[in-house]
């Protein structure tokens, strides 16, 4: 009895499994019509979106509707079709081989089979590749204008300022990222020991990292999505942020600076290209010039807490000589609390609508505009709008997926799946070579790098012709002692700046004392008794050590040259690099102040260029502030002091943060959707790489003539604001 009952459940649920396949065959014919009677409805002229409302209900009755007027015409077409929804029946239940990529039933069985019909399917296989790239581009087209009306009824209001924040906070990331080495290496070199080769590669480790970064988080959000990626990118950051701060070793160090840098490189490719998809033409260059503001605040942000925090040097304690926890390891962990609070804050956004609809993901498109026009409604105090879309196009998808199957290894279904991912990521790069970007990439390569490498290497020459100036007048103070003879002599005092040549020591006394930049040359010390000392670019050149003892100093064996050591004993060293904060505090805050000077500087130009770019179009902004830093660059001739290379610094930064400003807003504008952020993130991965040249390029003559880094920075940005003219204007254009 019970296995008749059991025989007849299963044949029930078969007989139902039946009908609803059969319903499905159905719905998809039904879906296909509407497919139809849509494109033809696509094909006609957008302007009517933009009449009054009165209008919607003829337009619904005409064309079956993308908007809410014919409401009983959209509440009864139960065949309503979109590529989201597809597999879908009355119990919401999905068809498994929907989203595997396995082929329909009406897509021919004869292929599978390997009967007559793989034969006919072979030789159309480049035809329907070709027809269905054809299709799909037709497809954004046609998005890209509806997408353009719909964000018009969406309104700018609420939802877009509560993302303005929140990306805001991502992008100061990225601006915290730049100066936190430069502010903790005066620093770091002491307590780490670090010769001039590390310091330099600490020094550019993070480009290195925001290179690889920004590539590689731009072409996974054209795969994945924007949300995502940025929320890994900065979880990646976040955490190798966290962990430098608290690693001794200078290789260690090295290697958490690198993926924090890795982590927030997907920062700037991402953020403009999620904001631009809520942005209407005619918002979009001002918000996003608006948008840049949060990178200068990252300056102003990491410049203020290194001021607040790395002179403080009581905020240390140290577990005996292994491990030391200074001040400048608190800012280093206080410069991650960026990226932490738009984890936070991103959290709660949801994904860009704009690429929901590229991946053909309808129902969850509509919903988040849905929600970005209801929000800007309320606040504007209409509750009472309703949002009269129903349906939008959707881009074609290609089927790119395949049936991995049930009994595969789950090693092997995430190996196939990071192979299909890497060459849908390839296809993308190569795409935006293809002959209908070729030029405009190639284009924007070059303003990218003739812009990146002559502002990040005057603005790290700067600095340095500062250090080199100071460092002068310093030396210009040095006193200089020859041939004196000093005998039971007792120094507990500081001895600073000074060079003492053929001097003759005998039976004197160095305890409790500082060195800073000493040299003693050809010089003899006997019978000397040497405690507790602390030395800072001291050095012993030529001198003879004829009994004398060392005791817990930290003169180690590179600050004697060519010295001989007779019946010379040290006991005790101190192990490791010893800070003397005291003796760079004045430097310290110098170089902040320069920095929060130099950042702020941009303030006017961030300004200036949010109100002007919609007016007198990306290109004039590009080219005219390119051209206005090349000429200011000749007046870097004149600046033979201090203060006149700060007033210098602040000129250069405020006049080419425009530049900056209107290439970003030309880029996201110049590719289409599916190909945005890896276009994006390849381009800024090419600006890293032109920084660490100019840095290192610029760097090598500082002391020796300024002419050359003059000549290269206005010749390169010459060369780019000539090139800029070129590209396309993209004014008043929708966003592809």
């Amino acid at each position: 009895m019970e296995e008749g009952y059991q025989n007849r459940t299963a044949f029930i649920k078969g007989a139902k499994d039946i009908a609803k396949e059969v319903k499905r065959q159905a719905s998809k014919k039904v879906g296909r019509s509407v497919d139809r009677v849509t494109d033809e409805y696509s094909k006609r002229s957008y302007s009517r979106f933009e009449e009054d409302d009165d209008d919607y209900p003829t337009q619904g009755s005409q064309d079956g509707g993308y908007y809410r007027g014919d409401s009983q015409a959209a509440n009864d077409d139960e065949g309503g079709h979109s590529d989201s929804t597809e597999g879908h029946d009355e119990d919401d239940e999905i068809y498994e081989g929907e989203y595997q990529g396995i082929p329909r039933a009406e897509s021919g069985k004869g292929s599978l089979a390997g009967g007559p019909g793989s034969v006919r399917a072979g030789g159309q296989e480049f035809t329907d590749i070709g027809v269905s790239e054809a299709e799909r581009r037709k497809d954004q087209e046609e998005l890209a204008q509806q997408y353009e009306t719909i964000l018009q009824e969406c309104g700018h209001g609420k939802f877009q300022w509560t993302l303005y924040f929140v990306l805001g906070l991502a992008l100061m990331a990225d601006g915290v990222e730049i100066f936190v080495v430069g502010f903790v290496l005066p620093s770091a070199e002491k307590d780490m020991c670090l010769s001039e080769p590390n310091k330099s590669m600490l020094g550019l480790i993070v480009y290195f990292g925001m290179m690889v970064g920004a590539f590689l988080w731009g072409a996974l959000a054209d795969r994945i999505g924007r949300r995502q990626s940025l929320l890994i990118s900065l979880s990646i950051n976040s955490i190798f942020s966290f962990f430098s701060s608290f690693v001794q070793g200078y290789s260690t160090f090295l290697f958490c600076r690198l993926l924090s840098g890795v982590g927030i490189g997907g920062s700037i490719p991402i953020v403009f290209s999620y904001y631009s998809e809520f942005l209407s033409q005619e918002k979009r260059g001002e918000h996003l010039s608006w948008l840049c503001m949060f990178w200068m605040i990252g300056g102003i942000y990491a410049s203020a807490m290194a001021w607040a925090i790395i002179p403080h040097y009581g905020w240390s304690f140290q577990m005996g000589s292994a491990y030391q926890f200074h001040s400048w390891r608190v800012f280093v962990l206080v410069c991650a609390f960026p990226s932490v609070a738009a984890i936070a804050a991103l959290s709660a956004m949801p994904e860009s609508p704009r690429f929901y609809l590229e991946n053909g993901k309808h129902d969850e498109g509509w919903m988040i505009l849905k929600q970005v026009h209801d929000t800007n409604m309320r606040a504007k105090g209409h509750p009472e709008k309703v949002f009269s879309v129903t349906t939008i196009k959707t881009v074609k998808q290609m089927d790119e997926l395949t049936d991995i199957g049930t009994d595969t290894p789950m090693w092997q279904r995430y190996r196939m799946k990071i192979i299909s991912l890497s060459q849908q990521i390839r296809n993308n790069i190569l795409a935006c070579f293809s002959p209908e970007y070729k030029r405009r990439t190639f284009m924007l390569m070059a303003v990218w790098f003739t812009m990146s490498f002559s502002y990040y290497g005057l603005t790290v020459w700067f600095p340095d012709m500062i250090k080199y100036i100071q460092k002068q007048e310093y030396e210009s103070r040095t006193k200089t002692f020859t041939k004196e003879r000093v005998e039971h002599v007792t120094f507990n005092f500081t001895l600073e700046n000074q060079v003492h040549l053929e001097g003759h020591y005998f039976n004197d006394k160095f305890l409790n004392l500082k060195m800073k930049s000493m040299v003693f040359e050809d010089s003899v010390f006997e019978e000397c008794y040497f405690e507790d000392i602390t030395s800072i670019h001291t050095v012993f050149r030529n001198c003879t050590f004829v009994a004398s003892l060392f005791y817990n100093t930290d003169l180690f064996k590179y600050r004697f040259v060519n010295c001989k050591l007779l019946n010379s004993t040290f006991i005790h060293n101190k192990e490791g690099c010893m800070l003397d904060f005291s003796d760079d505090f004045n430097n310290a805050y110098m170089i902040y102040f320069v920095n929060f000077l130099g950042t702020l500087a941009v303030l006017p130009g961030n300004i200036v260029s949010a109100l002007l770019m919609d007016k007198i179009g990306r290109l004039r902004m590009l080219a005219g502030s390119s051209v206005i830093s090349c000429v200011s660059c000749f007046f870097l001739m004149f600046g033979n002091s201090e203060s006149g290379m700060i007033a210098l610094l602040c000129l250069f930064g405020g006049i080419s943060i425009a530049s900056w400003n209107a290439l970003d807003v030309i880029t996201v504008e110049l590719y289409p959707s599916d190909k945005r952020t890896t276009a994006f993130g390849f381009l800024n991965a090419l600006c890293k790489l032109a920084a660490v040249l100019g840095i290192s390029i610029f760097q090598s003559f500082v002391g020796i003539t300024k002419a050359v880094p003059i000549i290269f920075a206005a010749g390169a940005l010459a060369a780019g604001s000539f090139l800029a003219t070129k590209l396309p204007e993209t004014r008043g254009q929708v966003l592809q």
